[in-house]
Parts: structure tokens; sequence; C-alpha cells
């Protein structure tokens, strides 16, 4: 029988499998730093007094002033509570998950989610005609979602014999 690319495991040494879960944790704290800035105004890219504990809206400074093409697409979600818990709860726990190593696919995705769309209202670029670092953490984030990213240095071995994700695979 013929094997292709394919057909190997995903990762099939042990230094790959081991960047593979440095790259899972160090996005995993990117994501999970920025959320908990975007809470409690931690001062670095979040003063306190806009922070989510301040009643200020994560969404709704960036997002109410755009002005390249993806003003008329996403400026009418600034504000919204919906997109704003989705914001926030979306880098917490996605990047607890990477840290940990568990529900990678479940963060990755969403991760790639988070960040597809700010890329998108950075157009156009300053620095870059294409690539910025949001296209990049889109790409680490589908990277950790389809390889076993989580079983370096994680917990997602242990979280792949649970019951409950054994029979929903999606949540591995």
């Amino acid at each position: 029988m013929t094997t292709t690319a394919l057909d190997r495991p995903a990762v099939s040494t042990r230094p790959a499998a081991v960047l593979l879960g440095l790259v899972r944790i160090v996005f995993g704290w990117v994501m999970l730093w920025a959320g908990l800035d975007k809470v409690f105004g931690l001062g670095f890219a979040t003063p306190a007094e806009r922070s989510v504990l301040s009643g200020v809206s994560p969404t709704k400074g960036y997002l109410g002033n755009l002005d390249g093409p993806a003003a008329a697409v996403m400026g009418p979600l600034a504000g919204n509570v919906v997109v704003d818990v989705l914001f926030v709860g979306g880098l917490v726990l996605g990047g607890l998950a990477l840290l940990l190593g568990v529900a990678t696919r479940v963060a990755g995705i969403g991760a790639a989610l988070i960040f597809a769309p700010l890329w998108f209202t950075s157009l156009p670029l300053a620095n870059n005609p294409v690539v910025d670092q949001h296209l990049v953490y889109v790409l680490v984030g589908l990277l950790l979602a389809f390889t076993p990213s989580g079983t370096a240095l994680g917990l997602g071995a242990v979280w792949a014999r649970l019951p409950f994700v054994r029979d929903h695979a999606w949540l591995r």
C-alpha cells in the first residue's frame, strides 16, 4: 500500500511535537493575556478606565472607529453585547484551553474566527500589502486545531480519554 504525506501523522518527531506544544502555549498566552487585559485593564493595551470592569465595551472603540473597507460590515457590530462576550470570552477561554492543551480543535478554530475579522478590519495594512500578525494568528490557530497540538506539553491526551470528549471528537 502506498502512503502519502496526508496518511502520515501530523507530527512525527519529538522535537516537532515539542515545538508545536510551545507554539500552542505561547499563542494561548497571547490570547489569554489580551482577554485579561481587556477585562481588567491591566495597563498594557487597555488602561483600567477602558476595561470591561469599568463598563466599557471591548469592541466599541475599535470597531466604531473603522474607516477602511471593513467599516460598513464590521462597524455596526461595535458595542454589541453578544459580540463583546464572544470576543472577550473567546480570548480568555480559548487562550486558557490552548495553554492547557485541551479542546484545541475548538480553541484553534475559535482563534481563527477572532483574528480573521481583525485582519480584515486592518486593511489596508500599513507595513505589508497582505500579511500582518492577525493573519499569522489565523494560520497558527488552524494549525493548532488540526494537529495533535495538545498532546505535547499539555493535557490533550488525558482530555481525549474523557468519555464525553471521546464521544464528541470535535471537542479534542
